[in-house]
């Protein structure tokens, strides 16, 4: 299949105009060529505003010396931008489902966006690859797309197929695409994913993301059967339950047979294991996402994490006290979508302290911390002590519920502001 519109990475991005909206594809499939070649432009440009979920690599876009050409709004923070956030990065809070309304329904005007792809088949479909998600809305609604043409990205079924026919400039490229390095869990992430392995029924649907604690809740699931996979994005943790049929998707009530999800990150194992794989599906995030679609299917267990959690069960997820740290992301769909699932184990993991030995589980939040998951909607907190269950009890049992999966150093002090906050003492177990 012949390419159209094919130029150099720096003759491409001169489609971008000063005022414009830049959509960057994120996670491993962020289009660094163009990236790269978009910052060098920074003289030329001004006021272009740049939007996207976390990406990877280098984000010269953020540096301070040229706010006057580019300010990012991210919809999720990741590590490249963290340190900007508040000078030249700002952050939008929302639903992850709810971004594609955004450029759908006309919040959002998109005038150009930039995308990493395979190279077409036989018929011209190129694939978004690994990262579908908000992007795919942004193809449909982009006025301009300039794509990178990469061999290295695997080809993805789904919503993840474009038409050379939809892209302004094609850029050809030999780029790595980003590699997510699998760290063995610690032993608290050990003794967390043995604790939840244990609830995780045959038949569930799961959906969890990357870490310690979900690499170690999967190592956990050898003696599992018909596990389904429906998750906003995934590692390479699951590919060894696939292959020895523990995760079939057999018991699925939507998509059975599929893994379904909307980006993936790990290593190129990972890559090589989706692609041109028709069991995997890499959909919309609209879609993924979506709490009609996700309650569907039986027993779905969610599992997200969280940086600290009040004794009455609210959830801190996206910041440090007012440092803006993450994103709301897609932990409330999943939530929700798993409690109103039959069977379904809405789990929030953490370890019990941070690096520093600071209890994660707390009588009051941060002032200023964001409630990602509200005391309402929290029903499993899981530590490496133990699993509290939380839905039905009142606030002063959940408080004591919490207080026994906090760490042993940080009891006391839980005790006696449970004590202080509702005027009786607990048995303490």
């Amino acid at each position: 299949m012949k390419i159209p519109n094919i130029m150099t990475a720096n003759e491409a991005v001169k489609l971008i105009k000063s005022n414009n909206r830049v959509l960057i594809q994120g996670g491993s499939a962020t289009p660094q060529a163009l990236v790269k070649a978009m910052v060098e432009r920074a003289s030329e440009l001004k006021n272009v505003e740049i939007v996207h979920l976390h990406t990877e690599g280098e984000c010269g876009y953020t540096h301070p010396d040229l706010r006057e050409s580019f300010h990012t709004k991210a919809f999720f923070i990741g590590g490249n931008v963290r340190k900007m956030v508040g000078n030249t990065v700002d952050y939008i809070p929302i639903f992850l489902s709810d971004i594609p309304s955004l450029f759908r329904e006309g919040y959002m005007d998109l005038d150009v966006v930039l995308v990493n792809v395979s190279p077409p088949d036989k018929h011209g479909f190129c694939s978004l690859g690994v990262s579908i998600d908000i992007v795919s809305s942004g193809i449909e609604k982009g006025k301009k797309i300039i794509a990178q043409i990469n061999p290295k990205m695997p080809r993805t079924f789904g919503d993840a197929l474009v038409h050379l026919n939809r892209f302004d400039a094609c850029v050809l490229v030999d780029e790595d695409i980003y590699e997510m390095k699998f760290v063995p869990p610690n032993k608290e992430e050990q003794a967390i994913g043995k604790n939840i392995a244990e609830i995780i029924e045959d038949g569930a649907t799961l959906q969890m993301g990357i870490g310690g604690i979900p690499n170690a809740v999967l190592t956990y699931l050898t003696n599992h059967k018909n596990l389904g996979i429906h998750t906003e994005m995934f590692s390479e943790g699951i590919v060894d339950l696939v292959e020895k049929g523990i995760v079939n998707g057999s018991q699925k009530k939507v998509n059975p047979y599929k893994i379904i999800s909307g980006f993936a990150m790990g290593t190129r194992r990972l890559y090589d294991f989706m692609d041109d794989n028709p069991e995997i599906e890499m959909n919309d995030i609209a879609y993924v996402n979506d709490t009609s679609i996700i309650r569907q299917n039986p027993k779905v267990t969610a599992i997200n994490s969280a940086i600290e959690i009040d004794f009455t069960g609210q959830v801190c997820a996206d910041s440090i006290g007012t440092r803006m740290f993450s994103g709301v992301g897609g932990q409330m769909d999943f939530m929700r979508g798993a409690a109103l699932s039959k069977g379904g184990k809405p789990i929030i993991a953490i370890t019990s302290t941070t690096l520093k030995g600071v209890s994660k589980i707390v009588p009051s939040l941060k002032p200023g911390a964001g409630v990602v998951t509200t005391r309402a909607h929290a029903r499993y907190v899981a530590t490496e002590y133990g699993i509290a269950e939380l839905f039905g009890k009142s606030l002063k049992e959940r408080a004591q519920s919490l207080r026994d999966i906090a760490h042993p150093n940080s009891r006391e002090e839980l005790d006696k502001a449970i004590f202080e906050r509702f005027g009786s003492s607990l048995m303490v177990k």
